[in-house]
This record gives C-alpha cells, structure tokens and sequence, in this order.
C-alpha cells in the first residue's frame, strides 16, 4: 500500500468515530487533551509495519539520564512502506480531519520528521519525563500535536513501555495510555504537557511510528519558547535536580544562539533525485 491509500483508511476510521474522539479530546481540554483509537488500520498491515521495523542496531540509540531508546529518521534506509505510513499521517485530509477534532484552526506535518518518526523501546528502557521542545527545526511554527501510533502485537499494559500524561505536576498520579497494538494516540504539545514513558518490562521491544503537527499559533496562547525540558520521575530527588539545570543551561544558550550551537542530527532530509 502506498501513503494515499493509508490515508484512506485512517480517515475513515476518524471520521466514524469522530464525535467520540472529539469528545474525549475535549473533556481534557483544561489539562494534556488527547485522544486515542484503536485498530486503526487494518490488522494485517499493522502486523506488517512491526515486522518490517529496523532492528535496534539499524537505528540511532539515544541514551542519557534523561532517556534510553533507539529512533529512526532516515526513512530511505528503511522497507519504504514505514515511509508510506508516516507520510500518510501528513496527507492534507488526515491532518485537516485531526486539526478540526482538536480544534486546531491551522496545522501543517512535518516533511522532516524533527523528533519524529520510528522509534522502539527495550526492556529497561525509558523516557524521563519532559515537555517536548516548543518550535519546529526552524523556529518557525509551534508544535502542537504528537501523534503516537504503535505496532507491537500482543502488548500488554504491565509490559511497561505506555505513554505517561502529568496534567497535575510530578507529585500526582500520572494518566497512563496502554501502548497498545494499531492503536494511534494524539495529544496536545503545550507550556504544561508534561509526559514520558515508563519502563519497558519485557525482553519485547515497543515500536512506535511517531509525527508531529505545527501551527502559527501555541496551542495555549500563554505558551513561551522552550527547549525540550526534562524532569526526574518522583522518587528521582537529586536527578530532577540535574536535569533542570540542564534544561536551564541549554535555555540559556538558545536564548543567544536562536537555532542552537549545533544542527540537531534528528532530522530527515531526503536525497534528491
């Protein structure tokens, strides 16, 4: 199937359960919305997708305190039909459906995947929790949605491996989102959208076809600028402490230097033919 097609069928499977989607979306309007659905495309090209993921060695492993997990962005070097499916979440229909659930007036994808694309996890591994950097590559638009699309069949809530929302800070329980097989998550990115993944528990790997959407405007219109910002998990005392040192330094130099001192690798930039 190429992007065209997977695009028909994600927009279908939206559109028919627009309201509810909206509605789940909007009850957490005042905090991290989001929204899920499952089985979003059809069970055997979701089997596919994870059957045809890079191994971890072919992949780019990012590991620090602050997070351990392997991402993918050189789509060309990968089975094209991962490529087909990430686009398809950037075809006009799908983004314009998503936004008008969101309520987002203007929202364009990202062509080059700027923290976006493949990614898997392992056991042990995890993500710190963070607020997702503020602007595009170029500081030109706002983030303001993260789509989340897993593919690992049979995975359990007790895996570990789910996405983790803090709409009430650090000291209250988080709302865990099972990552669970052909099931697509989409939240909102803004000042106070703090999330993370917990630790994978299972000699299985997470995979995850992942996009982000931009707009004009923040999603909130108090949100400021702000590198991606990452905090330690509650019981975590003296490693939050580093980490928002850390964030404070690398806020500080975006501050003189707008795009950074040095190009983020994560980015996809297509040969041309």
């Amino acid at each position: 199937m190429n992007r065209f097609q997977i695009a028909d069928q994600i927009y279908k499977k939206l559109v028919a359960h627009q309201v509810v989607i909206k509605d789940q979306f909007n009850k957490h309007k005042e905090a991290i919305p989001f929204f899920y659905i499952d089985d979003l495309l059809p069970e055997a090209l979701a089997l596919n997708l994870f059957e045809l993921f890079p191994e971890s060695h072919d992949m780019m492993h990012k590991k620090s305190i602050r997070e351990d997990k392997y991402v993918g962005f050189k789509m060309n070097k990968y089975n094209a039909l991962l490529e087909e499916c990430i686009y398809a979440f950037q075809q006009p229909k799908v983004v314009n459906l998503i936004a008008e659930i969101c309520g987002i007036k203007f929202a364009v994808p990202d062509e080059h995947l700027y923290a976006g694309g493949l990614s898997c996890m392992g056991e042990n591994q995890f993500l710190n929790p963070h607020l997702d950097n503020s602007h595009d590559k170029d500081r030109q638009l706002w983030r303001v949605l993260n789509l989340l699309y897993y593919v690992s069949p049979s995975w359990e809530l007790n895996d570990g491996g789910n996405l983790e929302l803090w709409p009430n800070g650090l000291h209250k329980k988080p709302i865990t989102i099972h990552s669970k097989f052909n099931r697509l998550v989409v939240m909102a990115t803004h000042q106070n959208s703090l999330h993370s993944v917990s630790k994978v528990e299972t000699k299985s790997f997470r995979c995850c076809i992942s996009n982000y959407y931009f707009s004009k405007k923040p999603f909130r219109i108090n949100d400021e600028f702000h590198v991606t910002s990452f905090r330690g998990r509650p019981n975590e005392f003296l490693k939050d402490k580093i980490l928002q040192l850390d964030s404070m330094i690398r806020m500080g130099i975006r501050k003189i230097f707008k795009k950074g001192i040095v190009e983020n690798p994560h980015v996809y930039k297509k040969e041309k033919n």
